[in-house]
């Protein structure tokens, strides 16, 4: 039935302001603004809708995922960008890339608290 669909994915913040600045601004992506939410243009040209929802409460797990061909300098680059790395095992680094029991992934947050990460390809 939805073979054919394209579908996208999406999700919540607080401030529709703060997110559009964070997406755009700090992360570089290429961000619109249509009818009081926004749509991430991500490559492979499917759509992720940021929609603002009253009474949010940030996602307890991750909910978009940044490939990268080499984590070191994606992470130090999100550092200087203002971003702080969130450490949730003792498998950490420096830059707070966790490092074995799978890929090495970067976990960080939104301004509304959702939780993203980098990951090594």
């Amino acid at each position: 039935m939805f073979k054919e669909t394209k579908a996208f994915s999406g999700f919540a913040v607080d401030d529709i302001a703060a997110a559009k600045e964070f997406y755009g601004e700090t992360l570089g992506l290429d961000v619109s603004e249509v009818h009081g939410m926004l749509q991430l243009r991500i490559a492979g040209g499917i759509p992720v809708l940021v929609y603002p929802k009253a009474e949010h409460v940030p996602a307890e797990y991750t909910i978009l995922n940044f490939p990268v061909d080499d984590i070191d300098a994606a992470a130090k680059e999100l550092i200087a960008r203002g971003i702080v790395f969130e450490r949730y095992n003792d498998r950490h680094d420096e830059l707070g890339i966790s490092r074995g029991g799978g890929p090495s992934i970067g976990w960080f947050k939104d301004p509304a608290g959702n939780i993203l990460s980098i990951i090594q390809e």
